[in-house]
Order: structure tokens, then sequence, then C-alpha cells
């Protein structure tokens, strides 16, 4: 028997091949995008609008879904923004825009969605945080903080939750190929500061990351695992093995044999 999934930022990226995979899997999926006119492809999924950092737009969204169906089963917060910068450098409008999509637009989808989920009392919660979120990240701290209090709150509100018969947990993708790259908020390179030339050259280091990462599909296919789980880990991590090997050797590394690692990558 399928499941109704709501897959927010479903029209591109990973939250695209999401929505596809658990589509072809014969599951109820319904995507997410700020404009869905804008797309003229034939999504074999509904495709709505929303914008999760609007109240207004949450609360038609999720009317307009309950005249479609009786209950929401899985709820996947993938919606969400990239953005670089020094954190000098970096003006706290931008940063606070990046937290009100990455962290504060999750939270929102999930007050929404919960009432919903208790009427059945079942439901599955998806949180799509970063591995960048386990770590804070030169030149993409604001990006790595937003996941991280993802990851933090996540923590918190699935114990909340448990006696309600919902699971939640989060998903940490690393690097892949997706178009995240042209639509990250990137603080200008600026001419003689301080911080130029590694700021340069770490940004020419992540567009190669992704560039060269691995199909999306992968990230589809545990998602379409995990929504099976009945007791869940409150984390799981998808991607490249050296990359979630960084979160092992953070582990059991001094701090500054860690941090050592991270500046010579990174050429600080």
């Amino acid at each position: 028997m399928g499941y109704v999934v709501l897959v927010t930022g479903a029209s591109s990226g990973l939250g695209k091949s999401i929505a596809f995979h658990l589509h072809n899997l014969g599951h109820t999926v319904y995507g997410t995008s700020r404009d869905p006119k804008k797309y003229t492809e034939d999504f074999p999924f509904s495709l709505l609008s929303l914008d999760v950092t609007d109240a207004a737009s949450i609360e038609a969204l999720l009317i307009e879904l309950e005249k479609k169906e009786t209950k929401i089963d899985v709820l996947i917060n993938n919606a969400g923004v990239g953005i670089t910068g020094p954190v000098e450098e970096t003006s706290l409008d931008a940063i606070r825009a990046n937290f009100e999509t990455n962290f504060f637009g999750p939270l929102a989808m999930i007050q929404g969605v919960l009432p919903l989920m208790r009427k059945n009392n079942n439901g599955i919660i998806i949180n799509i945080t970063s591995i960048a979120g386990y770590m804070g990240l030169p030149f993409r701290g604001a990006y790595s903080a937003s996941k991280g209090a993802l990851n933090i709150i996540s923590e918190a509100l699935r114990l909340e939750i448990a006696a309600q018969g919902i699971r939640l947990m989060t998903l940490a993708p690393g690097d892949y190929a997706t178009d995240i790259a042209s639509r990250r908020f990137h603080a200008p390179v600026i001419e003689g500061s301080p911080y130029q030339k590694a700021y340069q050259e770490s940004l020419d280091t992540m567009d190669s990351h992704v560039d060269g990462g691995n199909d999306p599909i992968e990230i589809a296919h545990r998602v379409a695992e995990l929504i099976h789980l009945k007791k869940p880990r409150p984390h799981y991590l998808v991607g490249p093995l050296l990359q979630k090997f960084s979160l092992t050797l953070k582990k059991i590394l001094p701090q500054k044999a860690y941090e050592k690692l991270l500046k010579n990558h990174y050429k600080l």
C-alpha cells in the first residue's frame, strides 16, 4: 500500500529525484515549488505552489491537500538554499534569509502537518539536512549553522512526538550533482579583502565537488528505505565515503588535529 507523500522543493535537484522515485514506487506524491508555472515539463506527480517562508502559503497548501487526501503519511522537508561567504563579509540579512528557508521553513511545515498526522496516530517526517551541518566549514558557516540547527531541533522534536506514533529523522547528504550552485547565495569576492584568495579558491572547489558529485537518485533510494522504518535512528548520512568518513574523523581526532585537516583542505 502506497503512502501519501509531501516533498517540499520538488521541482529540481534532490527533491525532484526523491519525488520521481517515490512516485515510480507507487506512492501518491505531492511536490512543491515556489512557482510551479515556470516549469514546462510534465511532472508525473502533482506540483503545487509553496513558499516555506510564508505562513499563508503553507496554510493554503495544507487546505488544498486536505481537500484531496484524508491523510498525509510522509513529509519530506527538502526545500533549502545554499549560501557562501566569509562570516565577516556576509550580510546578516542574507544569513537571516538562509535560516528562514533552511531552518524556520521546515519547522513551519512540521507545525502545520503534525495535527493532520496526529489524527491517524501515524506519520513520518524526514528533514533533509547536510553533512556540512555537522561541522563549521569555512566560507559555508551560515549554511553549516542553519543545517546544524535543524539537526539539533530534530533531536528534541522526535522525542516530543514519539508517543503520538509519529517518527522523525534527518537525512544528511554530501555533495551530489545538482543545480544547487546556480541557486546559492554568494557573498561577493571583494578585491583586496583578507579572504579574497582563499574564498575564491573555496568557491571553485565547492562547485567542482557538486559538478563531480554522485547521482541524486542515491538519496531517493535512501529516502524510500527510511520511510518504511518502524524504529528509525535520529540521523542518517548519504554521500561519498570520504565525506561520511570526515564525520568519523571529527569524533575520534583531537579538535585541533581535525581543525588542521580543514585548514589544509581549504588552504587557510
